[in-house]
């Protein structure tokens, strides 16, 4: 799903600003910037860590190979990716796919804080280990993959990002099974927010229900 389709002003306005960024070097290099796609409504959100060479070109997060097993794992999980929103913690390809540097996702931070507040999901998920930092700044992502955790009242599921399954063949089981318990995740926090619902509550309201995903 592209991102021209019926945004709010408040979506428009956070684009323009994305796609003429300069606050870090990368847009020196960049042929498009990559705010993210998907629907403003959605109760899963992706992040991601950078876009690529097939993502620079199109200015579309995940497309091409990573893209491609994305989307499988999606499947599988009962899910299509028009109804999730997928995004990076950086907007801006770095040269050569490096990794992101810190100051460059500090760059990008109020995007993703932003992008965060006006979908407002349910579920997000990261995907690899600098999208990962974000909410679990001291942790490994080969120690806590696949386990959810609250953070501020939303459930955060941190999990390999699906490129690591085309360099590291031996990751690509270990991310299909956590993809596997997505569904489950999912289900739960839909069920506590329909409790909160009956009470008359919103969709953010009394995150301590979410007390069931922690430690």
């Amino acid at each position: 799903m592209k991102d021209s389709i019926s945004l709010t002003s408040e979506f428009v306005e956070l684009y323009q600003e994305i796609r003429i960024c300069e606050a870090c070097l990368l847009h020196t290099t960049r042929k498009n910037a990559v705010p993210g796609e998907g629907p403003q409504d959605a109760q899963v959100m992706f992040i991601g860590e950078a876009p690529g060479l097939n993502e620079d070109r199109e200015g579309r997060p995940f497309v091409g190979r990573s893209g491609s097993f994305l989307e499988e794992l999606l499947a599988a999980a009962g899910l299509k990716r028009s109804e999730v929103y997928i995004c990076n913690v950086l907007k801006c390809r770095p040269p050569d796919n490096r990794d992101p540097l810190p100051a460059e996702i500090d760059s990008c931070s109020d995007f993703i804080s932003r992008q965060i507040q006006l979908i407002d999901p349910f579920v997000v998920v990261t995907l690899g280990r600098h999208s990962m930092r974000r909410f679990f700044p001291d942790a490994t992502i080969s120690r806590v993959h696949g386990q959810p955790k609250t953070v501020e009242g939303r459930l955060i599921v941190p999990m390999y990002h699906p490129a690591a399954a085309l360099h590291r063949g031996n990751l690509k089981q270990t991310i299909i099974d956590d993809f596997s318990l997505l569904p489950g995740f999912i289900d739960r926090v839909r069920s506590l927010r329909r409790g909160e619902e009956v009470l008359g509550n919103s969709k953010t309201s009394s995150p301590r229900q979410l007390d069931l995903f922690e430690d």
